[in-house]
């Protein structure tokens, strides 16, 4: 009997014992700090961005802005003039170490997705990015396949964008809505007549996919995997009018080009040029550098609105190597949502996505930002389906092509021999995205 209680003592000793520890640990896993509980942990991300100095200024005010209303947020910004930022960017995405938040171009936006740089945002979506007043076409241009690799900043058209009285001293009143090749080609004429540029070239990849647009073709095919024309008279036909009116110098040489140091010294801010060629986006920041009232016309036909199209402006992306993913698009919410913001940035980055932020900004919206924003408008009406990212190699076809048009604009190689390198070197390039 006396050795039966000792066993039944042990047996209770012993579960008590187990219930306590069991009972210890739960209570000390309870107490535990939760990860999401570490919201106010100080946090240190990066920010890149290319463009032009009003652009620097504004961001850098938001930045502010931000970290004001998130303390425990600390913000580094890094940015640069085009070339200078892909060149910056390029070892960085090498070495694993992109930026948390980075403006991304179409150009280079596959390559960078593909290549897993950049991370797929839609498990933030309407978490830590709210995209309620957004339509879903403009969400949907930052995809490839059905990963979500950007958040577009906003819409962008291209355009003409003017001096009036420039043009006036050349001998036209104004251009229209329905002009042509040969009416640019003709007011070019008198440009230079008058001792003055028509205008200070074009991006030889936007222009070209603009003109192919207008014929029914595209630069890219739609696998990305090819060039998308077949008929390389297309390409003479642009680059012969683009390096003949080199030529009549009716447009600046490369070499007149390079001097530039900026826009503050470009032909059309100093009243030497007419025009600019470029994305509505830059519209408000020329007319800012000029300080005189300038204007936008629409791109020339024929069959302008096959031409025409509505341009996500650029994405803001997260960078694949980030540990603040989560933080970083916060950051993106706010870039794209947060009205005041918005105020500052006033659609330099594209006409705003948000259909909230474009009501909060009209009454706010100057002479220039009400151009940018009513062209956009009318673009809409006037532009067919988007093409959709530039595919992987893009960026290398589209030095190819700047450097090969920089060679026919000096006169150092013949339109058609170039149209011949760029088709052997686009292809190769090309080729390496077939499936």
């Amino acid at each position: 009997m006396k050795k039966f209680l000792v066993l039944l003592f042990s047996f209770v000793l012993v579960f008590t014992l187990a219930a306590c520890n069991s009972s210890s640990s739960t209570s000390s896993e309870e107490t535990k700090p939760k990860k999401e509980d570490k919201k106010d942990e100080p946090v240190t991300l990066r920010i890149a961005w290319w463009g032009s100095q009003p652009r620097h200024d504004y961001t850098l005010k938001i930045i502010e802005m931000y970290q004001e209303k998130n303390p425990n947020v600390k913000i580094e910004a890094e940015y640069a003039a085009w070339d200078d930022y892909w060149k910056k960017l390029a070892p960085q995405a090498a070495a694993n170490e992109l930026p948390d938040i980075i403006q991304m171009d179409l150009s280079y936006f596959s390559q960078y997705a593909q290549n897993e740089q950049i991370a797929d945002l839609t498990p933030y979506l309407d978490k830590q990015i709210n995209t309620k007043d957004i339509a879903d076409n403009i969400i949907n241009g930052g995809k490839l396949g059905d990963k979500l690799y950007g958040i577009n900043a906003g819409v962008n058209v291209v355009g003409f964008h003017h001096d009036p009285a420039v043009l006036a001293k050349a001998g036209v009143d104004s251009i229209p809505e329905n002009w042509t090749w040969d009416d640019y080609k003709e007011i070019a004429a008198k440009a230079k007549a008058a001792g003055v540029f028509m205008d200070t070239g074009m991006k030889a990849d936007v222009f070209f996919n603009y003109f192919l647009r207008t014929q029914g073709k595209s630069l890219y095919s739609k696998d990305g995997a090819s060039l998308g024309y077949k008929d390389d008279k297309l390409f003479e036909e642009f680059f012969n009018m683009t390096a003949g009116l080199v030529k009549d110098k009716a447009v600046p040489t490369p070499d007149f080009l390079a001097q530039l140091k900026g826009i503050e010294d470009d032909p059309v801010v100093t009243q030497n040029a007419i025009g600019i060629w470029q994305w509505s986006n830059q519209f408000v920041g020329l007319q800012q550098v000029a300080n005189r009232e300038l204007a936008i016309a629409p791109m020339p036909g024929p069959d302008s609105d096959k031409g025409l199209y509505l341009k996500p402006s650029m994405f803001w992306s997260v960078g694949n190597n980030s540990e603040h993913k989560e933080e970083a698009a916060k950051f993106i919410d706010f870039m794209i949502n947060d009205i005041e913001a918005n105020k500052l940035n006033l659609g330099d980055r594209g006409v705003p996505g948000s259909s909230v932020v474009k009501e909060a900004l009209k009454p706010l919206l100057s002479p220039a930002q009400v151009q940018v924003f009513d062209y956009v408008d009318w673009a809409e009406g006037n532009s067919s389906e988007f093409d959709g990212p530039d595919p992987v190699g893009a960026g290398q076809v589209i030095e190819t092509l700047d450097s090969l048009a920089e060679q026919m604009a000096y006169g150092n190689l013949s339109v058609k021999d170039a149209a011949k390198q760029f088709r052997q070197q686009a292809e190769s390039v090309l080729a390496q995205n077939k499936k």
